[in-house]
């Protein structure tokens, strides 16, 4: 009886041990000493000023720690959900200011949604944390899986996107897209707030160590790619043709009236030749929507001769035949006549090309992805009950609905020597990887060759395998601030010259950005934003050209370089957001079987 009574003592001791180390993991975070909602707080201050225009990027290595620690607090699970939902909300609202002037219950809506992420990555990181997965693993697959998540609506505010400077860093996003850059910094997050929790927790200590020494390998790793990637460069890189960029400076409340849009065409107009006058160029962008016309032939024949739109088009095609191709933003769309009255079956956001031949565009590119609420209303045909609201939601007095694009038009142009090819991205599309990957390499199926491994400098007369450049035309005047008479920026322009400068390095590309109110710039196949130009007169500081009209020319580069991003896409934030549903799905069912966790 005594070796009986024995064995169960000892196994009885076992357990106790088992559920003491158990409670030592999870009571990370004394809920007494620890103020949780004020390190949400500065985690949210954190990664508020991490991106431009602030462009602290140095604090976004360490912007989640505060997060991940309120996270682990020794609270209840509702608690942590609700703390974690405001704060988050108050940073989208905060960060998002700039929607309010557009559409202040679509900025509501949206903030609404993109805040769920915060309580969704503080349970799963408490359901890793008691699964025993290190931070340094799990914080980075969350962050990514969540920023893939609410790309799908809104791809702003990546913690990639602080880092737009750090050139030999981001040179993996060729590799892994932006994602790449995401899951490094998140890693080091992780890695610091595992070293700081293991100082009271010793549970924590080996895999602190771990942490710290693959943040390390990784970060070296990435550092030495960045760099051999810059330094081959010049051996890929050749010299391109001369770009004109002209930049309107139209706030969008004058923008919707008639007499402005003349005018706006006429300014234009006037810079535009400017332009080819001084710097002689091959090519000439205006930007998005900057003639408010539908210049579609299918609208274009059923229209009087002395229609304002035929007016625009006639003109378009007498500026083109001085020896330029021209690129517009305007309207697409295909036109019938319905009894007296011209209907249009299908309405687009397009870019134009118009040629060198006095003919008109022969090519043009409607635009695939649409601005939810601002181009089109998500579950209209679904709820139609919702009508109303959804209508509140735009900033449109009547329905104003767009039609997406279906093709990823590559635009050609002619030389003598050669033909060059560029996409062009509408808007907001450069946020979305997926638009500049396959514009990219859109032009090698164009030409029938399945070959996509190397890119070959073509024989005159051939389309090369790879778009030389792609093209950004946008109208941020959607975004700025009248006052006083002049125009000021609001944090939107330099956040979206920020995120294009990823496409730019994943794809190998130049990017041309065309914009209105700014900013317009050229950025090169290493993510860099160039400042200064060979002609023009815009500010020569890139980042500077806001809330001015003007134009400047130059020389674009072109890379010949295929990368792994463009033949593959976005495997790291697909596999990220895999882990997080799944993660998601796990902690929510552990959640519903406990609603409190009794820590202490």
């Amino acid at each position: 009886m005594r070796c009986r009574t024995g064995d169960v003592g000892y196994q009885g001791l076992r357990r106790l041990r088992k559920t003491k180390a158990k409670l030592k993991r999870e009571a990370l975070v004394s809920k007494k000493n620890i103020p949780f909602i004020v390190y949400f707080a500065i985690s949210a201050v954190s990664q508020t000023v991490i991106g431009a225009p602030f462009n602290l990027s140095f604090l976004a290595w360490i912007a989640f720690v505060p997060f991940v620690i309120a996270s682990l607090v020794n609270e209840k699970n509702l608690t942590i959900i609700l703390v974690s939902y405001i704060v988050g909300l108050a940073y989208w609202l905060g960060n998002l200011y700039w929607l309010i002037p557009i559409t202040i219950p679509g900025w509501f809506v949206v903030c609404l949604y993109l805040a769920v992420y915060w309580p969704l990555i503080a349970m799963c990181l408490r359901y890793c944390v008691r699964k025993g997965v290190p931070l340094s693993l799990s914080l980075p697959i969350l962050v990514v899986g969540a920023e893939a998540a609410w790309g799908w609506l809104f791809s702003w505010r990546f913690l990639a996107h602080s880092q737009y400077r750090n050139i030999p860093l981001i040179q993996i996003s060729d590799i892994f897209g932006a994602a790449g850059v995401s899951f490094i910094i998140a890693m080091a997050n992780g890695a610091i707030s595992e070293t700081i929790l293991s100082v009271r927790n010793s549970v924590y200590k080996n895999s602190a160590r771990l942490g710290n020494v693959l943040l390390i390998l990784i970060l070296a790793a990435a550092l030495f790619y960045g760099r051999y990637r810059i330094e081959q460069t010049p051996q890929f890189v050749e010299a391109g043709p001369k770009i004109g960029v002209v930049q309107s400076n139209v706030p969008i409340e004058s923008a919707k009236e008639i007499e402005p849009a003349e005018k706006t065409f006429l300014d234009m107009l006037a810079e535009s030749r400017k332009c080819l006058l001084e710097a002689e160029p091959v090519l000439i962008i205006w930007p998005e929507t900057m003639v408010e016309a539908i210049l579609d032939d299918s609208y274009l024949r059923l229209l009087g001769e002395d229609s304002i739109t035929k007016l625009f088009h006639r003109t378009l095609i007498r500026h083109a035949d001085e020896g330029i191709y021209l690129l517009v933003g305007a309207f697409g769309g295909k036109a019938e006549i319905a009894g007296e009255q011209i209907e249009m079956k299908t309405n687009y956001n397009s870019a134009f090309l118009y040629e060198p031949n006095g003919i008109g565009p022969r090519q043009s590119y409607n635009k695939i992805h649409l601005v939810p609420f601002g181009e089109y209303m998500p579950l209209k045909d679904h709820l139609p009950f919702l009508y109303n609201f959804l209508m509140a939601l735009t900033p449109y007095t009547e329905d104003y609905i767009l039609d997406a694009g279906t093709e990823y038009t590559i635009f050609k142009m002619p030389m003598r020597d050669r033909i060059y090819s560029f996409g062009a991205m509408i808007c907001f599309e450069d946020t979305i990887p997926k638009i500049g990957r396959k514009l990219t390499l859109s032009a090698a199926s164009l030409s029938g060759d399945k070959n996509q491994n190397k890119r070959a400098d073509p024989p005159a007369g051939e389309v090369s395998l790879k778009a030389d450049w792609l093209v950004n035309i946008t109208n941020d005047g959607w975004f700025v601030k009248k006052r006083g008479g002049k125009i000021k920026a609001t944090s939107e322009l330099s956040q979206h010259t920020a995120i294009c400068v990823f496409r730019a390095v994943e794809n190998r590309l130049s990017v041309i950005r065309c914009a209105n109110t700014g900013i317009s710039c050229f950025i090169d196949s290493l993510g860099n934003i160039k400042d200064g130009f060979s002609a023009g007169t815009l500010e020569k500081k890139a980042l500077q050209r806001t809330g001015q009209q003007g134009w400047f020319a130059d020389n674009i580069s072109i890379d010949k370089r295929i990368t792994a991003f463009s033949k593959h896409g976005q495997l790291l934030d697909i596999a990220c957001a895999i882990c997080l549903i799944l993660t998601a799905v796990m902690s929510i069912y552990k959640l519903t079987r406990k609603q409190k966790v009794n820590y202490e």
